[in-house]
């Protein structure tokens, strides 16, 4: 299967780094215009370097403002108002005992990993049902499935996003837009190497440390290993695509078959 996504111009929030990064990476090699993303300039500016060397002919726009503030949208607005392709992969994450879980930190990760997403669908998604084509995704988690206990608040920011893609993949009906969330596993990144210390012995080296965390507190996979960001890009480069057309309003697993059920 050959994916182009020329013509299209897409927007991956977080994008600077991790599984946001790869994202935008596997886009702008399908061809796609893609809005890099962050509330640093400079971090947003050096991903953007970094994937002018791992994609020459890519065709990328630094576009960094806070998405979490209506601020940070309305001047991303500005410089970006119409995409064909939203990935809002933004999310924020930790481990906190689930009785110290301030009412504060409740209202942060609503704001940060959902109110965030609803604002740019909200913003993007009439543009695309006027013109007829659309993708948008909500990178969702395993956690949305299976609450883990060392961060429920989180959980239900992820259980929140797979209830506001299915809503508005029903707002765009018929229109051509299909609104999907990506449940992803337990995947290798800076922010989770940083999480898997905070559960197991810190003095523990990298592989180690990783198999410790999958044997204590993800035993349900079936890899038996983190999920490479690479792996969580292709399901999401395949929804972007044209061939995805019949695919909306759905929760579309790539977890390494943790949440151990037979159907999302």
């Amino acid at each position: 299967m050959r994916i182009d996504l020329s013509g299209k111009t897409a927007l991956v929030t977080g994008s600077s780094q991790g599984i946001g990064w790869a994202i935008a990476k596997g886009l702008a090699e399908a061809g796609a215009k893609v809005a890099i993303n962050g509330r640093d300039q400079g971090k947003v500016d050096a991903a953007v370097r970094d994937m002018q060397i791992s994609v020459p002919d890519a065709d990328l726009v630094p576009v960094a403002f806070d998405v979490t503030t209506s601020d940070g949208v309305n001047g991303l607005l500005g410089e970006l108002p119409a995409v064909d392709i939203l990935i809002n992969n933004l999310g924020i994450f930790g481990a906190e005992p689930a009785l110290e879980i301030s009412d504060d930190e409740w209202r942060r990760y609503f704001e940060v990993n959902v109110l965030a997403a609803v604002r740019l669908i909200r913003s993007y998604l009439p543009g695309m049902t006027e013109s007829g084509w659309g993708r948008v995704q909500n990178i969702a988690s395993d956690s949305a499935i299976v609450i883990p206990t060392e961060m429920i608040h989180y959980g239900m920011s992820k259980t929140a996003l797979l209830a506001v893609s299915r809503g508005f993949a029903k707002e765009a009906a018929g229109t051509g837009v299909t609104v999907n969330s990506v449940i992803a596993g337990p995947t290798h990144t800076g922010g989770v190497e940083d999480f898997v210390y905070q559960l197991v012995d810190s003095n523990l080296q990298w592989d180690e440390a990783q198999r410790e965390f999958m044997r204590l507190h993800r035993p349900q996979s079936l890899l038996q290993r983190l999920i490479e960001p690479e792996e969580i890009a292709n399901m999401c480069v395949y929804l972007a695509s044209p061939q995805a057309s019949a695919t909306t309003g759905a929760a579309v697993r790539v977890d390494g078959g943790y949440v151990d059920s037979i159907v999302p």
